[in-house]
């Protein structure tokens, strides 16, 4: 079981947890999202991985330059 964390919008793979002591929800923060937060960024694999969407920082730092990106989830592909 791993945590892996992609960017929403150009797909990079920014990195993925498989520490057992690291993968409780709580310690990884993902119990502060919302309903529709989670429902949007937090996905689970039939293999029992889970998959959560972020932003990487070449694609926040565009988002900066370009506040017009909000509004495509995915401009990259």
């Amino acid at each position: 079981m791993a945590i892996s964390y992609h960017c929403r919008h150009c797909g990079t793979t920014i990195g993925e947890v498989e520490d057992d002591r690291l993968l409780d929800s709580h310690k990884l923060g993902l119990q502060e999202l919302t309903e529709s937060e989670r429902a949007e960024m937090v996905h689970y694999g039939n293999n029992g991985n889970t998959y959560v969407k972020v932003t990487c920082e070449h694609c926040q730092e565009a988002l900066e330059r370009d506040p017009s990106l909000h509004a495509i989830e995915r401009w990259i592909n």
